[in-house]
């Protein structure tokens, strides 16, 4: 191999590691904004019923009931507010994706039919482990 097609190689097998090292911080960023908002939620007297609950059409965060209220949570995290921030990362795309699972839910689980739904959004703003604020979007989006 030339040094050039040395150099590029090396490129190439540095480049995965780098996705990888940078999908987990992400994941674990992730995580740690859940657990956040679980805290938030068990904190004002929220049952959770369930977390990270997926199917083929989405995923929910945080599936709680608040009173009469089956709320569906979705929970972002951004480290900053720049380009709108976490509450401007729930775009119609994700709210659909969240809308068919929570169809999913309520197809697999007769005892929750009777509940009225809500769509809910935790916002974190800056990152969990560090100095950030929490704001809890009750009612943030309805299904169609």
């Amino acid at each position: 191999m030339t040094a050039a097609a040395d150099a590029a190689h090396d490129r190439r097998m540095d480049a995965p590691l780098h996705t990888a090292s940078a999908s987990h911080t992400r994941l674990a960023r992730g995580h740690a904004a859940e657990e956040l908002a679980v805290g938030h939620l068990t904190a004002r007297g929220i049952t959770v019923l369930a977390r990270n609950i997926r199917c083929r059409g989405g995923e929910i965060d945080i599936l709680c009931l608040d009173g009469p209220f089956l709320a569906v949570i979705e929970v972002r995290q951004r480290a900053c507010r720049q380009f709108g921030g976490a509450l401007a990362s729930v775009t119609p795309a994700k709210q659909r994706k969240i809308i068919r699972a929570a169809r999913y839910v309520l197809q697999t689980s007769k005892d929750l039919r009777r509940r009225l739904m809500r769509f809910d959004v935790i916002a974190i703003e800056g990152l969990p482990q560090g100095v950030h604020e929490i704001a809890w979007i009750k009612d943030a989006f309805r299904a169609g």
